[in-house]
C-alpha cells in the first residue's frame, strides 16, 4: 500500500510518514498541488491525503483535478479549521473522508487501510460485472498460500499427473480441480465430477465403470461409466475418503493399468482421463486404521495440494467477497457495490468454520436484506453456522434453573463489558445484528 501525502507543512508529512512505516505503508510527500500532480502522473498510489489550505493550488482544486484525470483512489481531506462547509465541498468534489487537524496518526492509518480495502473491493466487483457469467474465475485470493497453490497448478496441470486435493469442507477443492483442468493440455475436454459419498455403495461401481446390457436385472442397455465419459478430460473423484474398501482395490487397478472393464463385460478398455481426487478426511490416519488402502493412497498422492481454511487466509476475504457479490448481482438482479469499512473488517475477523461456503451464505443473506448499494453491519448475520471443533467443552450448569431471558441478559451484559461498550464487536461475538443488540439493550435496561 502506498500513500501520497500532500501538505505544505514538512513536519506533518515527515511525522505521518514515520507512523505509516510502522504499519508497512509506503508514502511520498508533495509540498503543494503542482508537485502532487506531477507525482500522481509518475507513480501509482493507493490513496491520497490532502491538506485543504496550501499556497497556489488548494486541496479542493487538487481533488477536482484528480477526479477529472480519472484517478479513482480514495482521498482524505485534512483541515485545521473544521468548517462544515469545507467538509461538504470536499466530499462533493470526490473525497471519501474529511478529518480535522490535529488528528491521531494511528486512527488515520486505520482509516486509510479501510478505505483502500473498500475501494479495491468495489473495483473488483465492478470489473466482475463485465465478465460473462460462465467465465471461470479460478482459485481467488492473494494470500501467500493461494499464490503458491496457483503456482503449483500452473506447473503440474500440463503433465497429466494424478492430483490429491485436501482441505476442510467448503474450502474450494472442486474449484482447484476445475482450475487444474482449465490449465491442462486438454482444457476443452470434459470435466466429470462425482461425489463418492453421495452415491449409494451398491450403485457406485456401475456409475464409475458403466455396464453391459444384461449385466444385472434392469440393465436393459449398455451404459458408459464416468471413466469413459471423462476420456480426453478430467475425472474429479470428490470425497475419495468415503470410498468403500471393496471398491478401492478396483480403483487402484485402474490407476495402475489405465484400463477399465464394464460390469458384465470381458474386454478391458483403455482410459484417457486425468484423475483428480479430493477429501476433507485425513487419509494418512485412515491408512493407519486400515480404512483406506496404503497403495491406493500413494497412487493418488502423486501431487498433493493442501487448501488452508479461510480463517487462516483472511486477507483473501475481500477478493472472495467481491467475486461472490458480482455473481449474486447477476443472478439476483442486485446492485451491491461493496461494504462499509466496519462490515468488511467484521468479515475478515470472522472465523468462517464453514469456509467459502459459509461466506457465500452470509453474503447472499446480506444482499437480500441490504437497503442500499453497500452492505453494512446491520445487514450481516455472522452467527456461527458451524460449531468450532476445538470448543466442545461442557458448560457448567447453574444449580438453580434460570430463565432463557436471564441467560440472554447476562450474556449481553458480559459481552458489552468485554468490549468496553462497543456494540458492533459485542453483536459480532454474540452472533446477532447490531440492530438486534440495540433492541435487546433497551429491552433489558442495559444502557
Amino acid at each position: 500500500m502506498k500513500v501520497l501525502i500532500v501538505d505544505d507543512e514538512e513536519s506533518i508529512s515527515s511525522s505521518l510518514a514515520k507512523f505509516f512505516r510502522i504499519d508497512n505503508i509506503e508514502s511520498d510527500s508533495a509540498e503543494n498541488g503542482l508537485s502532487a500532480q506531477r507525482m500522481l502522473g509518475e507513480n501509482p498510489y493507493d490513496a491520497v491525503l490532502v491538506d485543504l489550505k496550501m499556497p497556489g493550488m488548494d486541496g479542493l482544486e487538487l481533488i477536482r483535478w484528480i477526479r477529472s484525470e480519472g484517478f479513482r483512489m480514495p482521498i482524505i481531506m485534512a483541515s485545521a479549521h473544521g468548517e462544515i462547509e469545507d467538509a461538504v465541498r470536499a466530499l462533493k468534489e470526490g473525497a471519501q473522508d474529511y478529518v480535522v487537524k490535529p488528528f491521531d496518526p494511528e486512527e488515520m492509518t486505520i482509516k486509510l487501510k479501510n478505505l483502500v480495502e473498500a475501494s479495491n473491493l468495489k473495483a473488483v466487483v465492478e470489473s466482475s460485472k463485465s465478465r460473462p457469467a460462465d467465465t471461470p474465475s479460478g482459485f481467488i485470493g492473494e494470500s501467500a498460500s493461494v499464490i503458491r497453490i496457483r503456482e503449483v497448478i500452473k506447473k503440474i496441470a500440463p503433465s497429466g499427473a494424478t492430483v490429491l486435493v485436501t482441505g476442510e469442507s467448503g474450502t474450494g477443492k472442486e474449484v482447484v480441480a476445475r482450475e487444474i483442468h482449465a490449465c491442462s493440455s486438454a482444457p476443452d475436454g470434459p470435466f466429470v465430477a462425482i461425489n463418492i459419498g453421495g452415491v449409494p455403495e451398491n450403485l457406485l461401481e456401475s456409475e464409475l465403470f458403466g455396464y453391459e446390457k444384461g449385466a444385472f436385472t434392469g440393465a436393459t442397455a449398455r451404459k458408459n461409466g464416468l471413466f469413459e465419459l471423462a476420456s480426453g478430460g478430467t475425472l474429479f473423484l470428490d470425497e475419495i475418503g468415503d470410498m468403500p474398501l471393496s471398491l478401492q482395490v478396483k480403483i487402484l487397478r485402474v490407476l495402475q493399468d489405465r484400463k477399465i472393464t464394464r460390469l458384465g463385460g470381458t474386454t478391458p478398455m483403455p482410459i484417457n482421463a486425468r484423475i483428480v481426487a479430493a477429501t476433507n478426511k485425513n487419509l494418512e490416519d485412515m491408512v493407519q486404521k486400515g480404512t483406506f488402502r496404503e497403495d491406493l493412497f500413494y497412487r493418488l498422492n502423486v501431487v498433493r495440494i493442501v487448501i488452508p481454511p479461510l480463517r487462516e487466509r483472511s486477507e483473501d476475504i475481500p477478493l472472495l467477497a467481491a467475486s461472490i457479490i458480482a455473481r449474486y448481482n447477476r443472478s439476483m438482479g442486485s446492485r451491491i457495490e461493496g461494504f462499509s469499512p466496519d462490515a468488511l473488517e467484521a468479515l475478515k475477523r470472522h472465523d468462517f468454520y464453514g469456509n467459502v461456503r459459509e461466506l457465500e451464505n452470509v453474503l447472499e443473506r446480506a444482499m437480500i436484506f441490504a437497503e442500499g448499494s453497500v452492505i453494512t453491519m446491520n445487514d450481516l448475520d455472522l452467527r456461527s453456522s458451524v460449531s468450532r471443533p476445538d470448543v466442545q467443552a461442557k458448560r457448567e450448569l447453574p444449580e438453580k434453573a434460570v430463565s432463557l431471558k436471564e441467560i440472554e441478559r447476562e450474556a449481553i451484559a458480559r459481552s458489552l463489558q468485554r468490549w468496553e461498550g462497543n456494540r458492533t464487536h459485542a453483536a459480532e461475538e454474540l452472533g446477532i445484528s447490531r440492530r438486534t443488540l440495540i433492541s435487546k439493550i433497551s429491552e433489558y435496561g442495559l444502557e
